[in-house]
C-alpha cells in the first residue's frame, strides 16, 4: 500500500531508461561467444532487447524500494517506437539545416569494439609507450645545407612507432629556431631550445652547424624511415611543441587529427594500413596481418636495424582508452557521420545558449563552456548493431546519398508504427516511400545505410522525445541533473540537438554531482574492493538509511561512503526517529481542535519553541530550492538533536509528565508539539520517506491535511510566531543554560551532586543579564533543569566557578535542600505536605488530589 502511495503521489516524474548501446551488446556477444559471428543483426537485436529489459525490470523494483517516485509501470525507453521515430525526426531537421555530414577524417577507434567513439566515450589513463627518436634523412642530392657535405636527417620523435607505416610528411613550426648539429659523421637537425635535452639524451656535444628557421626547409623531402623507396615532405604547422621531443612531428594524416588538418592543407595523402580490427593491411608492407600494438616491437627492432633509432626509452603518459573495453584507443581516417559545430554557427549558438542556464555548482558552467568551445565535430556513427539505425540510404549504382526530407519522413513514420527492428527486418524498398530513386543517376539499385547512431544522440534527443509527446510535460526541462562527467556527455548531447532544433537549451537548470569514493577518498572499483552495495544496506538497515547518507553529502565534490560513514548515518537517523517518537507518543490524549492553546497564552519557552520551528522551516525549504540537501540535512538533524532533544524536550518532560493532563501548560506544550510533528514529518518527507509516511499514518486525523505527506505541501513559515525580542532572550538564556550545566558537571565529578534535579544553582550574574533572568525567574528550574534557583547581587565569593563565556557570570552549585519528590524526582521542601501522599511534592499532591 505504501508503495502505491509512492507511485501514484508524483504523476508528472517519469522514468526513462537508455536501453541501447554497446555495453548491453558487448554484454550479449560475450555471452554469445564464437555463436555471436554466426548470428544476424536483427537476431543479436532481439537478445539485445530482451537483456535490456530483463534489467529495467530489475531496476524499476530497486527504484521504487528506494522510495524513488515515478509513474514505474508506465515510463519512457530509448527502444519505445515513439522514442526511436524522434531520432529519425531529429536527424532529418538537423540533416536538412545542414548541421549533419558524412566525410572521412581520424576519429577515436576502438579496435576492441570494431567501432567509432564519441569525445565522451573517452576515458584517459596512464600508459606505458615507447619513445623513440629516429632520423628523417634528406634526399642524397638536397642543396639544402650544401656547405656540409654529410648525411643530414630531422631528428624525430614519437610515441607511437605503429603509425609510422601510414607516414607521408615531417611537420616543423614554421617561426622555430632550429640548428644543425654535428652527431658523429652526421647532421642532425633539432629545434634550438631542445638542443640540451637532446646532448643529455644522446650523450653528445652536439656542436652546431648553422642555425636557420622552419620556413627554410619547408618543401624538402625525406626518405621514409620504413619503406626507403617512399619520401616524405617537410611541411609546417603551427602546433609542433618546442618544449619536448625535437621541434619535427611525423605526419600521418590518417592517424590524427592535426595531422589530418596539415594533411589537407598540404594537398597529402591519407594511407589508412589499419583495419577496424587494428590490425595491419597489405598496405603496411612486411607487417601485414600484425596487430598494431604487437607490431610495435618489430617496427623498432627494423629501424634499429637499418640505423635510423638513434635512442629509445620508455615513458607513462596520459592515452585514451575505450569506456567500455577499457583498452587503449587509436586514431583512424574513416568514413563517418558528423554534425558539424561550425555549420550555421552552432558552436557560438550553443555557447550563448549556455548563459541562459542557471548552473549548479555555479562553477560549472566553465566547464561546460569549455567543452563546447574546443570540441570537435561530433562523430554521430556507430558501427554496431543495437541502436537506432541512421536513416539515410545509398544508390549502390553511383553512391548518392539518398536522404531527402521526404524519404526520412517516410522512414520516421515505419518506425513509429513498427521500430527501429523494421530497418533490419523489411526489404528497403517498403522502408522508402513506393517509387524512390536515386535523385543523382535514377538508378534503383538502393541500400540501407548499415551504421547506428551513437547513444549520446539517443540520449540528446531525450527533451524532445519525452517533454514534447506528453501532454501533461512541458519544454524545456526544469532540471537536469547528473554526474559531472555528462558535460561532454548528456548535457552536452542535449543542448546541441537542442540549439539546432530551437536555438535554445532544453533546461533551465543543470545539477552536477561528484562521484563516489570509499572513507579514503578512493574511486569505487571493484576491483579495489571498496564497493558498498546500496541493495545490502537497504537490506540491512532499510532504504532511509541510504537516503539520508545521500542528503547529507556535499554533491559538488566527490562524495564518500564506508561502513564507518553508514554507522554514523545510523546513528543519525536514529536520533531523528526518536525524536518524533517521542513527540508522537506525548501527543496521545491531545486533540488540535479541542485542546489547542493559543499563541497568546502560550509559555515563553513554547513560543521560542514555535519561533525556531519557523526559522527551520524558512531554512529548509530555502536550502532545497538551491538544492543544497546537505544543510537541509545538517539544520533538521541540529534541530531534532539540539533544538529539542538536548532542551526542549528535556525542559518539557516535567510538565508533560507531571501537570494535571488539562492543565494550560501542558496543553501549550502539547500545541507546539503538534505544529513540530506535523511540519518535521513533511520537512523530512523528501528524504525519509518511508519514515515519515509511517509517522504520517499514526498521525490523528485532525493533524492531517492529506493521505498521505508525500501529497502534502511543504509547511510554510509564519511571521506571527517569530518575535524578535524573545529570540534576543532565549538567547541569552541558552547562553546561560550551557554555562550552568558546566559547572553542575563539575560539582558531580566532585561528588556535590549525582545529577542535575540534585542541583541548587545560586547565581551571580553580570547586570545585564539580570533584567532577563528576572523575567524569567520562575521558569528557571524547569529552564536549567535543576531543582533550586538563586540569585544573588554583589560580589561572587571567590570560590565559585567563573564563566569564561560571560564575563561577570559566577555559579555555585550545591545541593538542593528538601527531599526527592517520587513523582516528579525534583527536590522541594514541601514533600508530604499532604499526608496521604508522604513521598510526594505539595504540586504532585495536588494533580492527583484533584482527580488527575
Amino acid at each position: 500500500a505504501t508503495t502505491e502511495i509512492y507511485t501514484l503521489s508524483l504523476p508528472d516524474a517519469l522514468p526513462i531508461w537508455d536501453c541501447h548501446g554497446q555495453p548491453i551488446e558487448h554484454e550479449v556477444e560475450k555471452r554469445l561467444g564464437k555463436k555471436a559471428a554466426t548470428i544476424s543483426q536483427a537476431e543479436i537485436r532481439e537478445l539485445c532487447r530482451d537483456y535490456a529489459l530483463k534489467f529495467v525490470d530489475r531496476q524499476r523494483l530497486q527504484f521504487i524500494r528506494l522510495g524513488v517516485t515515478g509513474q514505474w509501470y508506465h515510463p519512457y525507453l530509448t527502444l519505445d517506437h515513439i522514442y526511436e521515430a524522434t531520432n529519425v525526426r531529429v536527424f532529418n531537421e538537423l540533416y536538412q539545416n545542414g548541421l549533419i555530414y558524412k566525410g572521412r577524417k581520424p576519429i577515436h577507434w576502438c579496435w576492441s569494439c570494431r567501432t567509432a567513439l564519441a569525445e565522451a566515450e573517452i576515458e584517459y589513463g596512464d600508459e606505458s609507450s615507447p619513445s623513440i627518436y629516429l632520423k628523417f634523412t634528406l634526399k642524397s642530392d638536397s642543396t639544402f645545407l650544401k656547405d656540409f657535405p654529410r648525411p643530414k636527417s630531422l631528428l624525430v620523435w614519437t610515441t607511437t612507432p605503429w603509425t609510422l607505416p601510414a607516414n607521408v610528411a615531417v611537420a616543423v613550426k614554421p617561426e622555430a629556431k632550429y640548428a644543425a648539429a654535428l652527431y658523429k659523421d652526421e647532421i642532425l637537425i633539432v629545434a634550438e631550445t631542445l638542443l640540451d635535452v637532446m646532448r643529455e639524451k644522446l650523450d653528445s656535444p652536439l656542436k652546431v652547424c648553422a642555425s636557420f628557421t622552419g620556413q627554410d626547409i619547408q618543401g624538402q623531402l625525406v626518405r621514409h624511415p620504413i619503406f626507403p623507396d617512399k619520401l616524405s615532405r617537410v611541411v609546417m604547422a603551427e602546433y609542433v611543441a618546442l618544449d619536448q621531443g625535437t621541434g619535427s612531428v611525423h605526419i600521418a594524416p590518417g592517424h590524427g587529427a592535426d595531422d589530418f588538418v596539415v594533411g589537407l592543407k598540404n594537398n597529402l595523402p591519407t594511407p589508412m594500413p589499419v583495419d577496424d580490427r587494428g590490425i595491419f593491411t597489405v598496405e603496411a608492407g612486411k607487417y601485414a596481418g600484425e596487430h598494431i600494438l604487437k607490431a610495435n616491437n618489430q617496427i623498432i627492432e627494423d629501424l634499429r636495424q637499418n640505423g635510423t633509432i638513434i635512442f629509445t626509452e620508455n615513458i607513462n603518459h596520459s592515452y585514451p582508452h575505450c569506456w567500455r573495453c577499457k583498452k587503449p584507443v587509436i586514431f583512424r581516417a574513416t568514413r563517418q557521420w558528423f554534425i558539424s559545430m561550425d555549420n550555421q554557427e552552432l558552436r557560438a549558438r550553443a555557447l550563448n545558449a549556455i548563459k541562459s542556464v542557471r548552473w549548479t555548482p555555479a562553477w560549472s558552467i566553465n566547464r561546460i563552456n569549455a567543452m563546447v568551445s574546443d570540441r570537435p565535430d561530433w562523430c554521430i556513427s556507430r558501427q554496431r548493431a543495437w541502436g537506432v539505425p541512421i536513416p539515410v540510404f545509398y544508390c549502390g549504382d553511383c553512391g548518392e546519398i539518398i536522404a531527402s526530407r521526404d524519404v526520412l519522413n517516410y522512414v520516421e513514420e515505419v518506425f513509429r508504427v513498427e521500430g527501429a527492428d523494421s530497418w533490419f527486418k523489411k526489404p528497403v524498398e517498403e522502408l522508402m516511400p513506393p517509387g524512390t530513386l536515386c535523385p543523382k543517376c535514377g538508378g534503383k539499385n538502393i541500400n540501407p545505410e548499415r551504421d547506428i547512431l551513437d547513444v549520446w544522440f539517443e540520449s540528446g534527443v531525450s527533451h524532445e522525445a519525452v517533454l514534447k509527446t506528453r501532454k501533461e510535460l512541458s519544454w524545456p526541462a526544469d532540471l537536469y541533473l547528473e554526474g559531472s562527467d555528462q558535460h561532454r556527455g548528456w548535457f552536452q548531447s542535449s543542448l546541441l540537438t537542442s540549439v539546432g532544433l530551437e536555438d535554445k537549451a532544453p533546461y533551465r537548470e543543470v545539477l552536477t554531482h561528484g562521484f563516489l569514493v570509499d572513507g579514503a577518498g578512493r574511486k569505487m572499483s571493484k576491483s579495489l574492493g571498496n564497493v558498498i552495495d546500496p541493495l545490502k544496506v537497504i537490506k540491512n538497515s532499510g532504504a532511509d538509511i541510504l537516503r539520508l547518507w545521500v542528503s547529507s553529502s556535499d554533491y559538488q565534490s566527490d562524495i564518500a561512503i564506508s561502513d564507518e560513514i553508514l554507522k554514523r548515518i545510523t546513528e543519525t537517523y536514529r536520533r531523528i526517529r526518536n525524536t518524533i517518537r517521542f513527540i508522537s507518543g506525548n501527543l496521545n490524549d491531545f486533540n488540535i481542535v479541542d485542546d489547542r492553546v493559543d499563541y497568546a497564552d502560550m509559555t515563553s519557552i513554547d513560543k521560542w519553541a514555535l519561533m525556531r520551528l519557523q526559522q527551520v522551516i524558512a531554512k529548509t525549504r530555502q536550502v532545497y530550492d538551491e538544492y543544497k540537501f546537505y544543510l537541509a540535512y545538517h539544520a533538521l538533524y541540529n534541530f531534532c538533536n539540539i533544538d529539542l532533544s538536548s532542551f526542549y524536550l528535556d525542559v518539557l518532560k516535567d510538565r508533560l509528565y507531571t501537570f494535571a493532563p488539562d492543565s494550560k501548560e501542558r496543553r501549550s506544550a502539547q500545541t507546539v508539539l503538534a505544529y513540530i510533528l506535523v511540519d518535521l514529518i513533511k520537512l523530512l518527507a523528501p528524504i525519509l520517506v518511508f519514515t515519515t509516511e509511517e509517522a504520517w499514518q499514526l498521525l490523528p486525523d485532525q493533524l492531517k491535511d492529506s493521505e498521505s505527506v508525500h501529497l502534502s505541501m511543504m509547511p510554510e513559515s509564519n511571521p506571527d510566531f517569530c518575535d524578535l525580542g524573545l529570540a534576543q532572550d532565549w538567547e541569552r538564556l541558552l547562553g546561560l543554560r550551557g554555562e550552568i550545566s558546566k559547572a553542575v558537571e563539575i560539582a558531580r565529578n566532585k561528588g556535590v551532586v549525582n545529577g542535575s534535579l540534585e542541583a541548587a544553582a545560586l547565581i551571580y550574574p553580570p547586570e545585564d543579564l539580570n533584567d532577563i533572568i528576572n523575567d524569567y525567574l520562575d521558569d528557571m528550574p524547569s529552564i536549567l533543569i535543576v531543582s533550586q534557583v538563586e540569585i544573588n547581587e554583589g560580589t561572587p565569593p571567590e570560590d565559585l566557578w567563573k564563566s569564561d563565556n560571560i564575563p561577570g557570570l559566577a555559579i555555585g552549585i550545591e545541593h538542593a535542600t528538601g527531599s526527592k519528590c517520587q513523582r516528579c524526582w525534583n527536590w522541594r521542601l514541601d514533600i508530604g505536605k499532604d499526608p496521604n501522599n508522604p513521598e510526594i511534592c505539595g504540586r504532585c499532591a495536588d494533580v492527583i488530589n484533584n482527580g488527575n
